[in-house]
């Protein structure tokens, strides 16, 4: 009970002053909720001071009287309307403006001195705290607080409607702001073109309007407002859905990251509106307006981190990346032995291919050209090799997984679903297996066509291709006692990051239709002819994501590892299907004696582990990218998880050999 003498409280009841100026009344408010939080930093404490104020207040009705005053006062001084309506939610995406905002927020004072309701409820509730006290107040403290701010609606709309309180009035202000913006969001072209034919035509955003005007005729009149309520929510979660068919146009029409944030947007102004409906129309305990109170003290705390700005934008471009490459990954997935064994084959193709690459690349290392310059036309002969297996139909293994992540992520919207877990788990297993074949099929290759084609050069030149000195530091580059491994895992993120270039680059052909610009624009006709041009316009509508992830891929791997040392940062690059390659070009040079030599062995180790953190970690990422895309939450996840070991446990041959198909 030492809460009783608090001297605090005594202070703040004393100077309580409904006629004071506006910034008192506010620094009042501010003062009286920092004694709720107090010094304890505990949701309970906080609670029992709510309790002890509903006390004291409850033994003091003068005081009482002079707190509903107060309270009525600060409410017609403020626009609540725009808190419940707007508050969490950004005007634009603009993630630069967002930071040096926060930034802002952060490092300046903000002054009590404003008539924003949404400023006002950010000074009173800065701490992390505020959400858990507001959260943990039982029924009884929920419902002694109504009853004590509960006051009567004031202005033009009391004289006809005397019966409405405060609250309510706001809260249908803000259901008639937060469907405006709805409706807006809906009728706005980007969003409505790409939506399906047939939500468009019978869009369910007309009809808001009207189910909202229903809906305040009933209340206001007095009458059962319940039905009214429900055909609204109706129309919410209609336009909610219509405004999802929007991602099944992405091939068509490509996707910007504001176009993500606006759809985001949208969805969340429905859950806001149908939580103000929740408020308005089904509160008796008052339940529904404390979670929404808590909310806003949740949104108030993201509002002001950084963290929580970086994390929502990567979401969005998350969103963006994982929409655009789903379905080009779903043609590096095997899933029978007929497609198995023609991705050894084209696996195989992309090794011997690997191998000219191989001999290529030490060609340009013999020029002796400066670190920049062996690093670029590295670079380009390994773009020009991708982009060649691209062409061919052929494959190289780590290209895989950066793309076909996003194509079994687009799998997981209704993950809780037990059957569409098990089919996930399936797609996992034929995965593995395509990485499996994928990768045999190159090293199996790229090894002995890389080893043949040395000592053809040698007989031809009457040299070896590299001098002894040079083919021994390339099997102790490779060794498994060396970096290898750490190297690998970053090429791992080179691939992944392939990969977004991909999905940005095809993205950005799409949404500026520059496919159609091709095929039809006079004066690229005129220059081409018509023929040509439509040649061209689906050569690049196929083909640009692999273009630009091969030649970007290539120019990393070449480029990164000149500019990382000339920062004095010794990282290299281990890529499994090359390593291969180089492997065999320096048994040539050293003959049969190499067999004789541990360097060999520790090398051919390395291979497999190369390998393995060439694809582990490019998947990981880019898995974990289209799982924060499609909002995948920690149960689901570790649903996920569960069900994949399940699946190793169960059938661990599944995932590196298919089934025989039964007729």
């Amino acid at each position: 009970m030492h809460l009783l003498r608090h001297p605090d409280l005594a202070t703040l009841l004393d100077t309580l002053e409904p006629d004071a100026e506006l910034v008192q009344r506010h620094l009042w408010l501010i003062a009286l909720l920092e004694w709720i939080r107090g010094t304890e930093g505990s949701p309970q404490a906080a609670v029992a001071r709510v309790n002890l104020l509903l006390d004291i207040l409850a033994s003091r009705p003068p005081t009482q009287e002079r707190l509903r005053l107060f309270w009525s006062r600060l409410l017609a001084a403020l626009d609540g309307s725009t808190l419940l309506a707007d508050y969490g939610f950004s005007s634009r995406n603009a993630f630069v403006s967002e930071v040096v905002q926060r930034l802002y927020a952060k490092c300046l004072p903000a002054s009590p001195l404003t008539r924003d309701a949404a400023e006002l409820f950010a000074l009173a509730m800065p701490a992390a705290l505020d959400e858990h006290w507001i959260a943990a107040l039982p029924a009884s403290a929920l419902q002694g607080l109504g009853k004590l701010l509960t006051v009567p609606c004031s202005g033009a709309r009391a004289i006809t409607h005397p019966q409405l309180t405060h609250w309510q009035d706001t809260l249908l202000d803000a259901l008639t702001f937060c469907i405006s913006q709805i409706r807006s969001a809906g009728f706005s072209a980007d969003i409505r073109l790409r939506m399906e034919r047939d939500a468009r035509a019978g869009s369910p955003f007309y009809a808001l309007n009207q189910s909202l005007e229903q809906l305040r005729a009933a209340w206001l009149d007095g009458r059962c407002a319940l039905q009214a309520a429900h055909d609204l929510r109706v129309q919410l979660l209609a336009c909610r859905d219509a405004a999802d068919t929007v991602y099944d146009h992405l091939d068509a029409y490509g996707i910007s990251v504001d176009l993500v944030f606006r759809l985001r947007q949208l969805r969340e102004r429905v859950q806001r509106a149908c939580a103000l409906l929740d408020c308005l129309l089904d509160d008796a305990s008052l339940a529904h307006s404390g979670r929404l109170i808590a909310h806003f003290a949740q949104l108030g705390q993201e509002r002001r981190s950084l963290g929580a700005l970086i994390s929502a934008s990567s979401s969005l471009l998350a969103a963006k990346v994982a929409q655009r490459s789903s379905e080009v990954g779903e043609h590096y997935i095997t899933r029978n032995r007929s497609e198995y064994r023609d991705m050894l084959a084209k696996a195989g193709g992309g090794g011997a291919l690997t191998a000219l690459t191989t001999a290529l690349k030490f060609l340009v290392l013999a020029t002796g050209l400066s670190a920049f310059w062996l690093g670029f036309w590295a670079g380009l002969v390994y773009a020009a090799s991708f982009v060649a297996i691209q062409l061919l139909h052929c494959t190289l293994a780590t290209k895989q997984p950066a793309m076909t992540a996003p194509a079994m992520a687009a799998k997981l919207r209704h993950v809780a679903d037990s059957a569409a877990l098990s089919a996930f788990v399936d797609e996992v297993t034929h995965l593995v297996r395509s990485q499996t074949a994928a990768v045999i099929g190159n090293v199996l290759v790229v090894f002995p066509t890389a080893l043949g084609l040395a000592l053809l050069v040698a007989k031809v030149r009457g040299a070896p291709m590299l001098s002894p000195a040079t083919a021994q530091h390339v099997l102790d580059s490779l060794s498994l006692l060396g970096p290898s491994a750490v190297f690998a895992a970053f090429t791992g993120v080179l691939l992944f990051a392939s990969s977004i270039i991909a999905g940005w680059v095809e993205n950005w052909f799409v949404l500026h239709k520059l496919d159609s610009a091709l095929r039809y624009n006079p004066r690229i006709t005129r220059v081409l002819g018509v023929q040509r041009a439509h040649a061209w316009s689906r050569f690049l509508r196929a083909h640009i994501s692999g273009l630009a992830s091969n030649i970007s891929l290539g120019f990393m791997l070449g480029l990164i590892p000149a500019v990382l040392a000339f920062m004095a940062l010794p990282v290299d690059v281990r890529h499994v299907t090359l390593s291969a390659g180089q492997l065999g070009v320096a048994c040539a040079a050293l003959g049969q004696d190499v067999l004789r030599e541990p360097a060999l062995w520790w090398a051919l180790a390395a291979i497999p582990a190369i390998g393995l953190c060439n694809v582990g970690v490019s998947f990981f990422l880019a898995f974990r990218v289209a799982l924060r895309a499609h909002d995948v939450s920690d149960l689901d996840r570790s649903r996920i998880y569960q069900a994949v070991r399940q699946r190793l446990r169960q059938a661990p041959l599944s995932f590196f050999w298919p089934a025989r198909t039964i007729p």
